[in-house]
């Protein structure tokens, strides 16, 4: 049922006023859920589901990942063999590719921080971006 305009904003659930709460957040259909609504259901998810983790917070995927890391002279060698030429690009992705790997793997507990990077590949139809691409998703 759509709100009349001199009504004040309300959480569907709890009834508490904007003015009430930290935040007001608007869903679907005029519905709205206040933050400690949104609390509330994280613990009665967290205590039917037998953990006590917030969906929202970061794991540690080192423990779960089992991940044979190449270095990057590897990774070269297995681009080598399906992409002639290239080897600038070679290298600087092998290279890439490496210390994200390594970045994750290491978490937040080792004392060397890699830094996160980007790599734009640029060039003409046919010069083998693609294949470069496609060639590291099957390692």
């Amino acid at each position: 049922m759509p709100r009349r305009l001199d009504e004040p904003v309300r959480c569907s659930f709890c009834g508490r006023k904007a003015s009430e709460v930290r935040k007001l957040i608007e869903g679907p259909n005029g519905a709205y859920i206040c933050d400690e609504c949104v609390d509330i259901c994280n613990e009665i998810i967290d205590e039917e589901l037998g953990t006590d983790e917030s969906p929202f917070k970061t794991h540690d995927v080192s423990d779960t990942l089992d991940v044979n890391l190449q270095t990057p002279r590897q990774l070269k060698a297995f681009l080598d063999e399906y992409v002639i030429g290239q080897e600038e690009a070679k290298k600087v992705l092998s290279v890439a590719v490496y210390n994200h790997y390594k970045r994750i793997l290491n978490g937040k507990d080792s004392d060397v921080e890699l830094q996160k990077s980007n790599v734009l590949m640029l060039g003409p139809t046919g010069s083998g971006k693609t294949l470069l691409a496609q060639t590291l998703a099957r390692i």
